[in-house]
């Protein structure tokens, strides 16, 4: 019917791809079903540490949907990262001691861009960056070694430094009845049974049967 959701590596054969929700859990991230981390270079089970800047006290959250294929490299940067930004410096001088942590700021004097969240059925090409408080529409698409500063709508393929769109995967009609049918969150029967619709070449009036299906 369908691959083992609960294991780490659905596939023995292809340990370079796990399924990162079986990983360890941590109170600040949720991984959706069947959403993978891919690594040639390094073991999957680290993808931990494309997290960066990600500290409880913060209290955002990363957020990433159901069906998502991450490719190796790509690098969350949380909120953690940022510097208080009004006086004449960022520099951090807080953080080297010797007196200085006197000028330690607020959370609430820190640039706060909330939670970091990645929508169902999104690709994330090599070596992306996504910066804090982002949100990635569902069935998007970012294009390799992309930087990704501003919020993505769904269905839309971006790419650059920083990424810009580069053009919508389909028509506002499909778009929306995409977004009605919402496959990642049918059961595995009825994916099992639909498979070849979904991965076949896109046909408007499938769409619509689909959608009837549900």
């Amino acid at each position: 019917m369908a691959p083992d959701k609960t294991k780490l590596f659905p596939n023995e054969n292809i340990r370079t791809v796990c399924y990162i929700q079986n990983l360890p859990p941590r109170s600040n991230v949720d991984i959706g079903d069947y959403t993978y981390y891919s690594d040639n270079t390094n073991s999957p089970e680290q993808f931990y540490d494309r997290i960066q800047h990600h500290y409880d006290f913060i209290g955002d959250r990363l957020v990433i949907g159901n069906f998502c294929a991450i490719a190796e490299g790509v690098t969350f940067i949380m909120n953690g990262a940022n510097h208080r930004m009004e006086g004449m410096t960022t520099y951090p001088f807080n953080i080297f001691g010797g007196g200085w942590e006197r000028v330690t700021p607020t959370l609430e004097q820190l640039p706060y861009k909330g939670d970091t969240v990645l929508g169902n059925d999104v690709w994330l090409g090599q070596n992306v960056t996504i910066m804090p408080g982002i949100t990635i529409g569902d069935g998007a698409i970012v294009a390799s070694n992309s930087t990704v500063v501003k919020d993505i709508e769904p269905y839309t393929i971006v790419g650059g430094n920083p990424a810009k769109t580069v053009k919508k995967r389909f028509d506002e009609e499909t778009i929306a009845l995409l977004l009605e049918l919402k496959w990642w969150d049918q059961d595995e029967e009825w994916l099992d049974t639909h498979l070849e619709r979904l991965v076949s070449t896109y046909d408007l009036q499938i769409l619509r049967e689909l959608l009837n299906s549900k």
